[in-house]
């Protein structure tokens, strides 16, 4: 008990002033166990063992201390540990410090924080869209709050694919994941089997798949789950708002009004829940079916679901919900664990990792058994799986810089180097420049009403009460009746002086600009143009998982000329230069900064290099010592 407690004490002036996660009374987990936990990843590491004996092959060694530091707060929280965080951890001498690393990573802020970006990739979170006028703000909240709270897999994808309802009420922000594709319902489905099944049909939308199993046919089965998507009903305001789209109109105060009715409210709910059948397409070219036939809802694999092409259901979005994850067999589990596979050990079990390979036929079958059932047994916790990962010798072997040596999937021959993400190298420099960055507010919800970027203080409303009260009005004349009124709050700048009103206008909401140095998940999304996230390759957010590790020019010029040099080698208070301070020699001071940046003491020939520099250059040699390991290969990659 006295070293978990020495570690947390050491850290705690880094980690207690913010643990939202933390806090929270997450569901029970059979990886609060450490025995099972232990237990579990003992297991893996024997199939992979069993894997280097059938191979021939010794098995890697165990990595040393500061190696594995880096790479568990990369991979855990997608940062580099601070100056003091490293210190500590490489200076205490206890045999389960490892472990201890693992549990403060993952109850940590930053564990939240970093897998918020994975969950915006792989669901192409955005905080605008072009042509799109409404809001994905609660849809971004909701994500958060998802990963926050540890939601179970199942439960996360379940409440996606069935949700319905308008978006700013808070138990229907889900509702996101289709407005985020309005107009595109079959780009949806797509997606949705991609992400959830590792099913790649995109292809049978336009024809059967010369490369895989999936019909035309097949296609339209599935999107007649989800088909019938509408927004709320428009018809009350449908006169108004002709009348003020006209041309004359569109540049006054009651059309800026009137569209945020038509578009965030409207636009942001999805009534219906799945008629369950579809037309096929005019073009369709194959005998199991004719141009413009209604056809029923059915699944392709896994245990059937069914519907009728004869009436409209209303519950078509609930039926995919349901068999995608409870009637896939190993398929739904298999998938998402091969991705968690992914993201720890950095290549997957099998791979494309997002295309469903059976375990039967990957190259280790046992274990790709194994890890289904674990994530089954797991009840889809994904922290809690990710905890195992990190505790197997698996993770911890020395990194391989060769190539798989299995085409299809991972050899577990220790971790292959990769370059950081664009958010890891971020949320990195800024831990240097800043200190913990965690420790900073997180991003909140701003749900109030706003007309022309100017909130509005309508009766102490938000956008959650604005809309249900707007989607309850029947007619035209309560329409009119209702935006007359709005309107007199929004010229008047407010809407009377009830207590409501007050707390409404004193809500507290954070938000960051472009430049903020504050974590990635917490900036705008995608980054602009311009900022360091975009030019390392953050994905654009269009596509599923779109981000890029390729290098560019732009990227190096960002590096000489940009935010390391403004706020890392010329800024005397960055945070690295801050741990120096009661250093009792210059041998002393260049081993904090190559602990602050690469995590790991200098060499006895790099120290008599960097002594040399700082003879020669005096107080700047720090300063090209900062900029020297900032720059290098080794800050830059996750090994």
């Amino acid at each position: 008990m006295k070293t978990r407690s020495l570690l947390t004490l050491a850290a705690g002036a880094l980690m207690t002033p913010l643990l939202s996660a933390a806090e929270k009374s997450f569901e029970p987990s059979k990886a609060d166990d450490p025995d099972f936990v232990k237990q579990a990843a003992f297991k893996i590491d024997s199939y992979v063992a069993g894997w280097y004996r059938q191979q021939k092959l010794a098995v890697p060694e165990v990595t040393d201390d500061a190696t594995f530091l880096r790479r568990a707060f990369l991979v855990s929280v997608g940062r580099i540990p601070t100056a003091e965080e490293a210190r500590f951890f490489l200076e205490i001498d206890e045999d389960d410090k490892r472990i201890q690393l693992i549990d403060y990573l993952l109850d940590s802020p930053g564990y939240s924080s970093h897998m918020s970006n994975w969950a915006f990739d792989l669901l192409r979170v955005a905080d605008n869209k072009p042509g799109f006028r409404g809001s994905f703000e609660p849809y971004r909240h909701w994500v958060r709050e998802a990963i926050d709270s540890n939601m179970r897999w199942d439960d996360l994808t379940r409440e996606l694919l069935a949700s319905k309802g308008s978006a700013w009420d808070p138990g229907n922000a889900a509702v996101g994941y289709y407005i985020r594709d309005k107009g595109m319902a079959l780009d949806n489905m797509a997606n949705s089997m991609r992400i959830f099944l590792g099913s790649r049909i995109e292809c049978a939308q336009c024809h059967d798949d010369p490369f895989g199993d999936t019909e035309r046919h097949d296609f339209y089965e599935l999107a007649a789950f989800t088909n019938g998507q509408n927004d709320g009903n428009r018809a009350p305001m449908r006169k108004l708002w002709d009348e003020l789209r006209d041309e004359d109109r569109r540049r006054t105060v009651e059309y800026s009004a009137a569209q945020v009715l038509w578009d965030e409210v409207y636009g942001m709910t999805l009534r219906g829940g799945g008629t369950g059948r579809i037309k096929l397409p005019s073009d369709y070219q194959y005998r199991d079916g004719e141009p413009g036939e209604m056809i029923g809802a059915r699944t392709p694999f896994g245990k059937a679901v069914r519907m009728s092409d004869r009436d409209d259901a209303d519950d078509g979005r609930k039926e995919l919900a349901d068999w995608v994850t409870t009637r896939t067999g190993e398929q739904f589990p298999s998938v998402i664990a091969n991705r968690m596979w992914q993201r720890v050990m950095g290549r997957g079990v099998y791979e494309p990792y997002d295309e469903y390979i059976e375990s039967k036929d990957t190259h280790l079958p046992g274990m790709m058994q194994y890890l289904t059932s674990l994530m089954v047994e797991l009840e889809y916790d994904l922290k809690g799986f990710q905890k195992i990962l990190l505790n197997t010798k698996t993770f911890q072997f020395v990194p391989n810089p060769k190539p798989s040596k299995v085409a299809s999937g991972d050899d577990f021959h220790g971790r292959q180097l990769t370059r950081m993400s664009a958010e890891q190298i971020w949320d990195s420099l800024i831990t240097l420049a800043g200190g913990n960055p965690d420790t900073k507010p997180r991003r909140t919800a701003d749900n109030r009403i706003r007309v022309r970027g100017k909130v509005v203080n309508f009766e102490g409303k938000d956008m959650n009460q604005l809309s249900k009260e707007v989607l309850a009005i029947k007619s035209e004349a309560e329409m009119r009746n209702y935006f007359e009124k709005f309107m007199a709050a929004v010229k008047k700048g407010g809407g009377g002086k009830s207590s409501g009103d007050s707390m409404m206008m004193m809500q507290k909401v954070t938000s960051y600009g472009g430049n903020a140095q504050v974590r990635a998940s917490e900036l705008p999304s995608p980054a602009p143009r311009q900022h360091l996230l975009f030019l390392f390759g953050q994905a654009d957010r269009d596509v599923i998982e779109s981000s890029s590790q390729e290098p560019n020019v732009g990227q190096v010029l960002s590096l000489m000329n940009g935010f390391v040099q403004e706020q890392l080698v010329n800024n005397g208070g960055a945070h690295l230069y801050k741990s120096l301070e009661g250093a009792s020699d210059d041998r002393e001071k260049i081993r904090r900064l190559y602990i602050a940046i690469l995590s790991r003491p200098p060499s006895d020939e790099e120290m008599g290099w960097m002594l040399e520099e700082v003879k020669a250059s005096g107080r700047s040699g720090y300063q090209n010592i900062v900029s020297a390991l900032v720059m290098s290969s080794e800050f830059l990659f996750l090994q």
